[in-house]
C-alpha cells in the first residue's frame, strides 16, 4: 500500500519490524514534495518513533485481528481483559497499554488488536464518558467565563473542566489528549 493510505491503529512492517501507527499527518510544504509524517510504535520493544515516508513509498500492511474485550481488573502483573466471544482472559502489561488505562472503566469494552494470536495494542474510541470524583466547588454566577478548574475522574485521569461541573457528573473526554469535551 502507499504511504498516503496509512490510518491510525493500522499494523505495518518497516525494516522487518512490526509497528502500529499511532498518528499520521500528510504534509505538503510550500515548494517541496509532499510527504507523510507518522508516529509508529514498535510492538516488541514498545518504543515510539517518528518516521517520514514519501507519498509514493510502498509500505507493507499487516492484518491485525480486532477482538472486543471487557476490562475486568488490574493487579501487579497488569490489566486483565476477557474476550466477549469465547470468555478467554488475558493479562495486558502496563507497557502495552500505555496511557489507555486512564480511559477504561471497569466492565468497559475496548478493541484489542492481535497479531498472530498475541495482543499488540488497544484501540480506544475517540471519546469516553467518565464520572468526576473530585473537583473544586463551582463559583456561583461564573457561567460566562472560560476559566477551567482541575478535576479528577473515576479512572484517575486529571483534566480541566468548566466551573459548572460538579462531583458525580459524567463528562465526555477525548482519548487523544484527555481534554474535556462536554457533559455526558
Amino acid at each position: 500500500m502507499k504511504a498516503t493510505d496509512l490510518r491510525n491503529g493500522q499494523g505495518v512492517k518497516v525494516d522487518g519490524k512490526l509497528y502500529i501507527v499511532t498518528s499520521f499527518e500528510h504534509r505538503t510544504p510550500g515548494n517541496l514534495r509532499a510527504f507523510v509524517q507518522a508516529k509508529i510504535r514498535d510492538v516488541v520493544e514498545g518504543k515510539t518513533l517518528e518516521k517520514r515516508f514519501s507519498t509514493s513509498e510502498e509500505i507493507e500492511a499487516i492484518n491485525l485481528d480486532r477482538r472486543e474485550m471487557e476490562y475486568l481488573y488490574s493487579d501487579g502483573s497488569g490489566a486483565t481483559f476477557m474476550d466477549t466471544d469465547d470468555f478467554d482472559q488475558i493479562v495486558l502489561s502496563a507497557d502495552l497499554l500505555g496511557t489507555a488505562m486512564q480511559f477504561i472503566v471497569p466492565n468497559g469494552k475496548v478493541q484489542v488488536l492481535c497479531y498472530e494470536g498475541n495482543p499488540v495494542s488497544v484501540d480506544l474510541p475517540a471519546s469516553v464518558e467518565l464520572e468526576v470524583t473530585d473537583t473544586a466547588p463551582g463559583i456561583k454566577g461564573a457561567t460566562a467565563t472560560n476559566q477551567m478548574k482541575d478535576a479528577t475522574c473515576e479512572t484517575g485521569l486529571k483534566t480541566k473542566v468548566p466551573p459548572f461541573i460538579t462531583v458525580g457528573e459524567k463528562i465526555r473526554v477525548s482519548t487523544i489528549d484527555g481534554s474535556y469535551q462536554s457533559r455526558a
